[in-house]
């Protein structure tokens, strides 16, 4: 939280005032230090915030002067941060709170009051991620798409009851998962009438055949979270994702707090808070580890980036859309090796990119690995929110103190670039329509080269980009029956669509292309297959409002692609499953079947099992690749499709102009759909409001809940750490490289087969009812036991890819989680063997906290990704790096010796230790604690154990 500074503050003489004194702000131009005005401007936000929480405590003069010197200290000093809010997403931020009432309760058994564990920094958390697509079916030859809801039988409730809850449409469940919400009258009492009955959807846009998935969290820990605690605004379920509404409503790029303004800024347990970027504020993704320390009053620690330059010139090609710019800017990226570092655009370019271009390609500075990807305020930054709910006197408050301390830019006076470590220049004229895939982001392909290049993925061996089918298979064509009519797939089919919300949803002018490109072709007569499993899952109720505004959204439901709710679905692999006959033909034929969607993650396997190749694309090419059926398709020389009549047409006959977009987009994109989401926030909805909440200090713990339980990181907590030194330990996993966080972290349907599956058996459920990871997660039980669940594990133990590894003492293959737990009985610490890349992907804080509570003390690899490797410092694992040119190999391990590390009585960050095998060998590594702060974390056993202890 803000504090109002002293007169004993050490740069209270910087204090400046706007507004005929009636705001007051910290100047650092009085500094008069000729180094500020060369400062990038996402540098000069942090010395801010040092200048502005200077208390000597956390934040010293030392570090206003290291910032000030960013020069000579970048990659050298290490700084303190403090952000103005923090934001968290349920996936993540569920858990969080999880935590802080556990720790409420461990305080609390030391006779401290529990009261003191308590955010200090504001925090939104927004209930998104909860959506689920249970079940999608077309019934008949009409087309019209019908969501039928799995309604399971809540734990303890008699037949009856169950049956009750089943004809209400309700599914009963602790934590967030997807609720059935019928906006007429009485919930339908049966399939049948469901099937048969037309309803309006939520936000009254015309009759559908079409039932609504919503995301809902009854009895509502985040609305207990929200009473309980101060400082934290849970935004409810069904206004939007969490991102959209970052942009749209909690971002204000400057905060008035106490007669104080400053610059907003913001942390989020989501690696794509960067997307804020794009406005102008300054946000990263942390884990939620490190988001409870920014909560509890810690600041986030940093080396002190370098800030490459990204100077864009050249003008954009009509038909290019900011997908296109995205991607390319990606590549660019991604093989310029910036990791850890910040970006910050500049350069004539730059003014011809609107705000959601912007922040759309901010949203993607995870896949090149930077930490932000910044676009100071300029006139297009004002004129945006001037759409929003920002009054002119607000706006030109922002823009006079923004300009008094240099945060203002004018993309067109070089006079007034920065001077930065490196730059990049990329023309954007260069930008041609591209995809990405088909398992990883980073690798682009062009729209005009895919036919070609997805040819070649079938001829290469299986890796990044190859499958390696015979040729004698690749002409495999399957025919099956779906609703009576007969089809046929081949490699290349298209078997699932999705427009969905996290990467570019925010921008109106490629969801308004995908619109008008939807309305062309039903008007040319074009339509999508009906097994083709496609949705739309707007970033927020002003997406729908656009669409609906503009005409476009009745097209994109005669495609099929209809409104399925607001929040992560397709991208977390919470995907409908697919047609029973389409299953069957990818699995008789060996198909390589594909995925499009325009989101931002699309690992192998991830959207759905059997699906091999997803490519990530704009909107319009996902409605395109869905009706071409095929990703083996040249746009330039193949018709997109045939219509009834014979005819032939392509995708240059309804592709809609740049002009037509950007007219629809004035006409419709406009400040009364930004003051409708804040009334629908505000408002909640009816479920959301009706939910009993406890009025309590401590959460009052449901024993019996599958959904939520008190976590065990808090067990046997002791004044005094004990000591870390690792002895005999055995090896877990013995890992490859690219290990990602999908791969640790459990996330989307908790299969049938395996650990998780036995516990909620054990507690008398039903498949049918065990709902998916990220709705346990608050249930640490559940999740351990999906930790390295993955069936894309590939562990050398065991030789193939699945989450099973050995028992080196019994010699035995066992689950994951079995064989750890048989470690801990028998009170044997373990590790993890990896190579490169480890821990890539994803922010989530049970990558970290499954290791933990299945014994791992360290992991040692060839490399880490930067984020990754703070969460498990955070959570008490040592990251521990192989000497350059060292690897398991190398050194000849088989990962079966048992592995001791005696660590020093004085440990300091990045030195060097040695580990002792149990066949006499030794060898160096070294230990990547980047802070004394990252020491003392994990001499406590993690972040949260220490700050229990300076409670106690």
């Amino acid at each position: 939280m803000f504090v109002c500074p002293s007169a004993e503050h050490p740069y209270s003489h910087l204090i400046d005032t706007l507004k005929d004194g009636r705001i007051k702000f910290f100047n650092p131009q009085k500094l008069n230090d000729p180094r500020y005005d060369k400062l990038p401007l996402s540098i000069r936000i942090l010395l801010e915030a040092a200048v502005r929480n200077c208390d000597g405590f956390y934040t010293k003069k030392e570090d206003v002067q290291n910032l000030l010197d960013w020069q000579q200290q970048q990659n050298k000093a290490e700084v303190p941060f403090s952000p103005a809010r923090i934001l968290l997403q349920d996936f993540t931020g569920i858990p969080a709170m999880v935590d802080l009432a556990a720790m409420r309760d461990a305080v609390a058994k030391h006779g401290v009051d529990p009261s003191l564990v308590n955010p200090k920094c504001p925090t939104d958390l927004i209930v998104d991620h909860s959506l689920q697509i249970d079940y999608s079916k077309w019934c008949g030859m009409a087309q019209t798409r019908v969501k039928v809801p799995l309604v399971p039988h809540p734990p303890g409730l008699r037949p009856e009851e169950a049956h009750s809850v089943e004809a209400s449409g309700v599914r009963v469940v602790k934590l967030p998962a997807v609720t059935l919400q019928p906006p007429l009258g009485r919930p339908p009492a049966s399939v049948q009438q469901i099937e048969n009955t037309p309803l309006l959807c939520p936000f009254h846009l015309k009759p559908l055949d079409v039932f609504l998935l919503l995301p809902f969290s009854p009895p509502s820990t985040e609305q207990w979270c929200s009473k309980a605690f101060k400082n934290v605004n849970v935004v409810p379920p069904d206004v939007g994702a969490v991102h959209q509404v970052n942009m749209e409503y909690l971002s204000r790029v400057v905060q008035v707090c106490d007669g104080f303004i400053y610059p907003d800024s913001v942390v989020g347990t989501d690696s794509h808070t960067t997307m804020i970027n794009g406005l102008g504020i300054l946000g990263w993704g942390v884990g939620g580890i490190e988001s409870e320390a920014v909560m509890l009053g810690q600041p986030v620690s940093l080396t002190l980036p370098q800030v490459v330059g990204c100077k864009l010139v050249g003008n954009i090609n009509p038909l290019t859309t900011s997908i296109d710019i995205v991607l390319g800017i990606t590549k660019h990226l991604r093989q310029a090796g910036i990791a850890g570092k910040f970006v910050e655009f500049f350069g004539p370019g730059v003014s011809q990119l609107s705000a959601p271009d912007r922040t759309t390609i901010a949203n993607m500075c995870p896949e090149y690995n930077a930490t932000v990807s910044f676009f100071p305020v300029d006139q297009v930054t004002l004129k945006h929110f001037k759409k929003t709910n920002f009054t002119q006197e607000k706006l030109e408050l922002l823009e006079s103190y923004m300009k008094a301390v240099k945060l203002f830019r004018s993309y067109e006076d070089p006079s007034e670039d920065p001077e930065y470590s490196e730059v990049i220049e990329i023309n954007l004229s260069s930008m041609v329509p591209y995809v990405s895939g088909p398992k990883r982001p980073q690798d682009r392909v062009a729209v005009s080269n895919m036919k070609e290049d997805f040819q070649s993925c079938l001829d290469e061996k299986v890796g990044f980009k190859g499958f390696h089918i015979s040729k004698e298979k690749q002409e495999t064509r399957i025919p099956f029956l779906h609703c009576g009519q007969e089809y046929q797939l081949a490699h290349g089919s298209v078997v699932i669509a999705a427009v969905i919300s996290c990467t570019n949803n925010c921008n109106p002018s490629v969801m308004l292309t995908a619109g008008l490109l939807a309305k062309k072709a039903v008007e040319a007569g074009l339509v999508v297959k009906p097994y083709i499993r496609t949705s739309l899952a707007p970033g927020s109720g002003m997406v729908t409002h656009y669409l609906s505004t503009s005409g476009v959204l009745p097209y994109f439901s005669q495609l099929g692609f209809e409104v399925i709710g607001y929040g992560c679905a397709t991208c977390v692999g919470n995907t409908a499953p697919l047609p029973e006959g389409v299953v069957d033909a990818i699995k008789q034929g060996d198909l390589v079947a594909c995925g499009v969607l325009s989101g931002n993650r699309h690992f192998e396997g991830r959207l759905c099992d059997c699906v091999r190749a997803n490519y990530l694309a704009s909107p319009p090419l996902v409605v395109a690749y869905a009706i071409a059926g095929t990703v083996g398709i040249d746009f330039e020389k193949e018709p997109l499709g045939v219509t009834s009549e014979g005819k032939e047409v392509y995708l240059h006959d309804i592709w809609p102009s740049r002009e037509e977009v950007q007219q629809i987009e004035e006409d419709t994109v406009i400040s009364s759909i930004f003051k409708d989401l804040r009334g629908r926030m505000e408002k909640g909805n009816t479920f959301w409001n009706n939910i009993d909440c406890p009025d309590s200090v401590l959460f009052p713990w449901d024993h019996k809940s599958t959904y939520i339980r008190s976590p065990c990181f808090f067990s046997k907590l002791v004044k005094v750490p004990p000591p870390q030194s690792i002895e005999c330990a055995h090896a877990l996993l013995f890992l490859g490289d690219k290990v990602t966080t999908d791969h640790i972290s459990p996330a989307g349907s908790i299969a049938r087969v395996s650990a998780a599956a036995k516990y909620l058996l054990s507690k008398r459920l039903t498949p049918r009812e065990f709902n998916s990871y990220g709705a346990r997660r608050g249930n640490d039980a559940v999740m351990t036991r999906g930790t390295f669940a993955s069936i894309k594990l590939q562990n050398r133990f065991i030789g193939k890819s699945g989450p099973k590894t050995l028992h080196i003492p019994s010699g035995q293959t066992l689950d994951v989680f079995e064989a750890a737990e048989r470690y801990q009985r028998d009170g044997i610490p373990l590790i993890i063997l990896a190579g490169k890349d480890y821990g890539s992907g994803n922010s989530r804080d049970w990558v970290a906290k499954g290791p933990y509570l299945l014994g791992v003390r360290a992991v040692i690899a060839e490399s880490f990704e930067k984020l990754h490797k703070n969460q498990l410092v955070g959570m008490g694992i040592m990251p521990l790096e192989f000497l350059p040119g060292q690897n398991a190999d190398s050194l000849e391990l088989s990962g079966k010796e048992r592995f001791t590390i005696v660590l020093p009585d004085s440990l300091s960050p990045r030195q060097q230790l040695t580990v002792k095998t149990s066949q006499g060998k030794s060898f160096l590594v070294t230990a990547l604690f980047d802070t004394d702060m990252d020491v003392i974390f994990f001499q406590h056993g993690g972040l949260l154990r220490y700050v229990a202890r300076t409670l106690l």
